[in-house]
């Protein structure tokens, strides 16, 4: 990918300017070229854009005056304005971010002990329209830059003081249905003069576009992937999740097999455990069927209260039921401890709206 082909309004008073964090590391190295620079001046620009998180070319002082004239010329470099922080009692927290077109998207930053998870957003709003999920309740504005994905993730960092030593993208948005965009945006990540994020330390969450799965099986990358299941019963799941019926379960499971056996990796299936609807001995027989047999392992993840969802939480002795009975199967499962519930920054919370606004 040399440019995320997203449209993104210029800034007033940037006539003929295009936005530099349309460009992933490959498209950083195309520019040198174009100003026929050797390949490493690409490293730099990587290194000040999002490793230093300079706020202006004329800062890349290692840069050759005509190059950094050139590139004043044609990009604008501004970083997402910081909206609004909420800080959780369990040491989570949300920032409400907003991008040079004054599109608004969020992201979480999740410390445990000297570590730092970060969960970003790949789009601004979601067209996926997850019955339990408040992200697709705005709609969906538009994909984000490569650049917007990867800054998220260094200025929540640098607010913490702390290295991100993982990312996931968990936030708003498909990131499949971004996929350039996204792959762009790890690449930055991972990139050693950008954040530096080990790639088995950076996950893909879809919520079952399975060309994307078999798209990312080929990637060089050892990025890992995650999969919204939240049920294998398929008239369940199409009512829970319309925006994939089109991929019906076989065809997705026949992926996440293929993604495993060629990858070697072992994708997490990620299931929002919702009372009376997917959390009968149906629907775990139907899930263990599923999860069965092949590399995986199940995320069960108590479903979070979402302003004008229909759902409710399971009781603790239900969650430890399906996981029990998973493990009796062989699958590997675990419970997720939900981090920064109390600011609304779970598993599905996300939205695109100040906090003092109505949702």
């Amino acid at each position: 990918m040399a440019e995320a082909s997203t449209q993104v309004d210029r800034p007033s008073g940037e006539p003929g300017r295009t936005d530099i964090a349309a460009r992933d590391p490959e498209g950083l190295g195309a520019l040198a070229v174009e100003h026929g620079q050797p390949a490493y001046r690409a490293r730099q620009m990587v290194a000040w854009l999002y490793g230093r998180l300079v706020r202006s070319f004329d800062e890349m002082t290692d840069l050759p005056g005509a190059l950094r004239a050139a590139l004043e010329d044609r990009f604008w470099l501004t970083h997402p304005e910081m909206v609004d922080i909420q800080r959780s009692s369990d040491g989570t927290r949300k920032y409400l971010w907003r991008l040079a077109d004054g599109v608004l998207v969020e992201s979480v930053g999740i410390p445990t002990d000297e570590r730092l998870t970060v969960c970003f957003s790949t789009q601004a709003g979601c067209a996926m329209r997850c019955s339990f999920c408040a992200t697709g309740r705005g709609g969906f504005v538009r994909d984000l830059l490569p650049g917007e994905m990867a800054w998220q993730v260094a200025l929540v960092a640098q607010d913490f003081g702390l290295r991100a030593s993982g990312a996931v993208a968990m936030g708003q948005g498909e990131p499949f249905n971004a996929y350039e965009a996204t792959l762009g945006g790890l690449r930055l990540m991972n990139h050693p003069h950008g954040l530096g994020i080990g790639a088995r330390h950076l996950t893909v969450s879809t919520s079952g576009v399975v060309p994307g799965i078999d798209r990312l099986a080929r990637e060089p990358e050892q990025f890992t992937l995650a999969v919204s299941l939240h049920s294998a019963v398929q008239d369940t799941r199409d009512r829970l999740m319309p925006g994939v019926r089109r991929w019906q379960l076989p065809r997705l499971r026949e992926a996440l097999v293929s993604y495993a056996e060629r990858t070697g990796r072992r994708p997490t299936l990620e299931y929002a455990l919702i009372a009376g609807e997917n959390d009968t001995p149906a629907e775990v027989d139907a899930l263990v069927a599923f999860a069965r047999g092949w590399l995986c392992h199940v995320n069960l993840i108590p479903v979070n209260p979402v302003t004008g969802a229909q759902t409710a939480r399971p009781a603790e002795a239900k969650v430890a039921e399906v996981a029990a009975a998973l493990r009796r199967a062989g699958v590997e499962a675990t419970v997720r401890v939900e981090r920064g519930a109390d600011i609304d920054a779970a598993c599905g919370q996300l939205t695109q709206r100040h906090r003092d606004e109505d949702v």
